[in-house]
Formats: C-alpha cells, structure tokens, sequence
C-alpha cells in the first residue's frame, strides 16, 4: 500500500434540473459563449415573450459546464417548446455535454407530453437527436431557414407564426 493517496480526478460531469441560484452562472455561461450580439438575435424575441417550461445543467462538482432551457410557445394554434440557447463551457466542449442535455431536454419534453420542439441550429449536429429541417414555421423577426429545426413527439407537423407563452 502507498504511503500516498492516489490523486483523486474530477467528479464524473451530471445532467441536472436547474435551479433558481444557477441562475447567475448559467447567465454568465450564456454570455461567455455567445456574447452580447445573442440578445439582438429572434430566437431571444421568442424567449423574452415565453416561460421556461424546464432547464437543465451539466455540472462538474459545484462548478457548472453547460445550460440549456425549454420554453413554453405556440406555432399556430399548437403548443410546443422552444429550445435554447444551449451552452458548454469553453473548456469542456467536445466532450458531449451539449448532446447530453439535448436528450435531457428531448426526455423532459416526452414525459410532459409535449408536441415537438422547435429550435434555431445546426442542422448535422441536431439532427443526430432527430431533428429535422421544418418549413412552413415562422418566427417573430429574421432566421436563417435552414437552420430552423423540428422534432415531433406526437407526430405532428407544425405550421405557422411562432410566439412565446407566458405561464
């Protein structure tokens, strides 16, 4: 037996709910990885006017590496959730956190029984969790089509003028 305890490594990283005092780090996560310019983007037109329906974070410890939300909307006259904005720190990237709460956030939304979830992204990287490209949405201001994708839970196509829910 060494005379010296072996060095202990990092705890495992978690995919956890949010709570209300992450609120602070998940905002300066946010603002670390996308920079003031995210607050002039539409999808944050969405989310000023919706409700969180469930956040999720990857921690590390008590420090937090990664953040996600779903918010509440309606495309048309069918509620659904809005995903994003999804961050990971800096340092831990390419390590698969981001896909981890995605299925986090894909898992949350079946349970709920919602209808789909809707979001503004990379299509390859998204569309390994079954997202696909969706026409015929509109959000409140300009968005790269291209990059406005779906997954449905029930079934449903969604057509229509997205707008946020307020619980």
């Amino acid at each position: 037996m060494s005379a010296h305890p072996e060095p202990r490594s990092s705890p495992v990283p978690v995919v956890e709910a949010d709570r209300h005092d992450d609120a602070p780090a998940v905002q300066a996560l946010v603002l670390a990885a996308f920079g003031p310019g995210r607050f002039a983007k539409t999808a944050e037109r969405v989310r000023e006017a919706s409700s969180i329906a469930a956040g999720f974070v990857v921690r590390r410890g008590t420090a937090i590496l990664g953040s996600v939300r779903l918010w509440t909307i309606r495309i048309g006259d069918e509620d659904a959730l809005f995903l994003g904005p999804i961050a990971v720190d800096a340092a831990a990237r390419n390590a698969g956190l981001g896909q981890a709460m995605v299925e986090a956030c894909v898992t949350w939304s079946r349970t709920a029984g919602a209808s789909g979830i809707l979001l503004v992204g990379d299509a390859p990287w998204f569309g390994r969790s079954g997202f696909v490209p969706v026409a015929g949405v509109s959000l409140p201001g300009p968005v790269d089509v291209g990059r406005l994708m779906w997954l449905s839970l029930d079934g449903s196509s969604p057509a229509g003028a997205v707008r946020g829910v307020r619980a």
